[in-house]
């Protein structure tokens, strides 16, 4: 019972105080504390409180001082107790929950006064690694709860000796000072924790711990994580962030190297042995590819038959490689796609295959799936032959060699695939297909991380022979799958919300308009009709190498040649959806950000300058424009003076710019 005279003890930031009660209220004490200093308490923030009252309430001076000397004594006593020694008593007994002056006596071998009782309860407090106090009683742990609790205990040692000395060695790298081993040591566990908390912030299974070292170190830049990395030599000062916080696997497994390490000793003389392949390494293949390209999955024949033109269109086979279940069918999986990147690219399977056997490489023998299309004079689609089979490339040409010998007319077979290629394309326009032609923006960044931007067309003889028969062997596969009542995966467009375009328009201005009103793109199990191309039907088989939806859809396309079971049923396909959409969305995410970032990074090196800007749409407040040399979309304030119409040509200048920060302003 607690009254007038009596000391009682309680917690204030965690240390104890005494005080003596001057008054007892409804359920709270009118107090002086060992500082002197006068209270109203709630009574049950009280830990202890003395059996007998010592203190004088109206002798103030008196009263300070006895309290002072109260809590001198029991810190004191507190030195004498041994908690372990006493739960070693304690913990084994049927009861678990204690008396306070039953225990304090245990501790100090004899009748126990308040002194000694509060020492005890003090000791507990301090120490919770025995004992916990609970309503005004003190229960003893478990042995399982000791041990548990010691554990976290050296957990939080550890990682306080790792902050403290992180601390050391963050400021000692920052500072260029030497590191020792030690530090060295620290250094290497802290460095982890940082890169995990710039990746993925609070998500990250430590960022507590990150905070404290930044905080600990003085680093308030968001970025500082990321400069401490790059002067470590962890990462490069033009290191690919997207790209890791999306965890886009970078290597490949054991098994997955092993097995196409296993696939090269294989060879090619199987190939001739299979009864379902033919044989069309009498053909004279031609590859037409960009200049700096090393894996190669197309070429093309073209051969008059009977006033019409058997045009081929052989596919690396790479499903006769990749099996499903296969380690490199797993890799595939997880990636959905090769990524090509300014710095270097991350292909979809090792450069075992996508560079080796299975890349369409001049004068080497190679299996593929050849799409046997003839066509009329006018580009009609008379017969159609899909079959597995090998071929041998005669030539291979660059985009600009293949122009230049189209340009000249002096080879018979691109005059003959040019031909069909511009019959093929006016037959798409007439179907409503949008060309919307836009120009390539080509980033190159040198040795000195130097970048260099320049825009190149798309829409050459070369480039449009290859994407016009291309569009034609999807075509003709999504249609073979299709009236077969097969599941697939087929890719499907709506008609555009607005048509601002109709048949060949180059005009910058109006194609930026017109994409913007296209509809979404689906990934359906059954064929639809795909209105921006202007088919059908459609699905894409033609980059196996680099795509996981053509090389599923090879796969599918391969059993129905070869009259086997089904190799995925409705559901795979289903599944495969789910997949395809999260990693295609993961590696678009990925590269429209570092696109972003290299076109930032040349904005740097041109900052206070002006730059062509074409205007797109003028709002109430903000004007949409695209930067023409390097086709990037920013947006303004509305000026001051006159609204600049849609379609003009103005300046704007480079205000601020921040490739790390992602940041960038622009002005009039």
């Amino acid at each position: 019972m607690i009254s007038p005279g009596k000391i009682i003890e309680y917690l204030d930031g965690g240390k104890f105080i005494c005080a003596g009660v001057t008054e007892v209220q409804d359920k709270r004490l009118r107090l002086v504390n060992q500082n002197g200093r006068e209270l109203n308490l709630p009574a049950s923030r009280v830990i202890h409180s003395s059996q007998r009252s010592s203190c004088s309430p109206t002798d103030r001076e008196g009263l300070v001082k006895e309290l002072q000397e109260a809590a001198e004594s029991r810190r004191a006593l507190m030195e004498t107790v041994n908690l372990e020694e006493l739960w070693e008593l304690a913990v084994d007994e049927p009861a678990s929950s204690f008396d306070p002056l039953f225990l304090a006596e245990l501790a100090f071998g004899e009748s126990s006064d308040d002194n000694r009782t509060a020492a005890f309860i003090r000791c507990v407090f301090s120490d919770h690694l025995y004992f916990r106090f609970k309503e005004g009683k003190i229960v003893a742990h478990s042995r399982e709860q000791v041990e548990q609790l010691r554990l976290q205990q050296q957990k939080e040692q550890a990682r306080q000796s790792l902050l403290q000395n992180g601390v050391l060695a963050i400021k000692a790298l920052m500072g260029d000072e030497p590191l020792g081993p030690e530090l060295k040591e620290i250094l290497d566990q802290c460095l982890p924790v940082l890169h995990d908390f710039y990746l993925f912030g609070s998500e990250a299974s430590q960022a507590p711990l990150a905070r404290e070292l930044l905080k600990g170190s003085g680093l308030g830049d968001p970025h500082a994580p990321f400069y401490l990395l790059v002067k470590a030599g962890i990462w490069d000062r033009n290191e690919n962030i997207p790209l890791l916080r999306q965890e886009i696997p970078t290597v490949f497994s054991r098994a997955a190297r092993q097995q196409a390490e296993a696939i090269l000793q294989r060879g090619t003389a199987e190939l001739f042995a299979d009864p379902g392949r033919f044989d069309f390494t009498t053909l004279a293949p031609i590859t037409i590819d960009g200049s700096t390209t090393l894996d190669f999955d197309d070429a093309l024949t073209v051969e008059e038959e009977d006033g019409n033109y058997l045009v081929g269109v052989h596919i690396s086979d790479v499903a006769h490689y990749v099996q499903p279940e296969d380690p490199l069918f797993q890799e595939a999986l997880a990636r959905g796609t090769s990524l090509y990147f300014p710095e270097g690219q991350i292909p979809m399977l090792p450069r075992h295959l996508s560079q080796g056997i299975c890349s369409l490489i001049e004068g080497e023998i190679r299996a593929t799936v050849s799409f046997m299309v003839l066509l009329s004079p006018l580009a009609e689609v008379l017969r159609v032959r899909i079959k597995p089979s090998i071929i041998k490339v005669a030539r291979r040409l660059s985009y600009d060699e293949a122009d230049q010998l189209i340009a000249t007319g002096d080879d018979r077979e691109l005059a003959i695939l040019n031909d069909l290629r511009i019959k093929l394309r006016a037959r798409r326009l007439e179907a409503g297909a949008l060309l919307l032609p836009f120009p390539d923006v080509n980033i190159t960044v040198n040795g000195g991380n130097t970048v260099q931007v320049f825009l190149s067309e798309t829409d050459t003889p070369a480039r449009t022979l290859v994407s016009e028969l291309m569009i034609l062997a999807n075509t003709e596969a999504a249609k073979f799958v299709a009236d077969r009542m097969a599941p697939g995966l087929f890719r499907s467009q709506g008609p555009p919300r607005k048509r601002l375009v109709h048949g060949l328009d180059n005009d910058l201005f109006l194609n930026s308009l017109q994409r913007k009103q296209l509809s979404r793109g689906e990934l359906l199990t059954t064929a639809k009709a795909h209105s921006g191309l202007g088919v059908q039907q459609y699905t894409t088989i033609t980059s196996p190498i680099r795509r996981l939806l053509d090389l599923l859809m090879q796969h599918q396309l391969h059993s129905l040649i070869r009259r086997q079971d089904l190799c995925f049923n409705e559901k795979s396909c289903k599944d495969f959806i789910a997949v395809i959409s999260r990693t295609l969305a993961a590696a678009s995410g990925v590269k429209q950000q570092r696109h972003r970032y290299w076109l930032l990074k040349y904005l740097e090196e041109r900052k206070g300058s002006s730059l062509k800007a074409l205007v797109l749409e003028s709002g109430p407040r903000r004007i949409f424009l695209l930067l023409t040399d390097i086709l990037m979309d920013i947006d303004l304030p509305v000026p001051s003076g006159p609204l600049p119409e849609p379609g003009v040509m103005v300046q704007v200048n480079i205000v601020k710019v921040d490739a790390l920060d992602n940041s960038v302003r622009f002005d009039w």
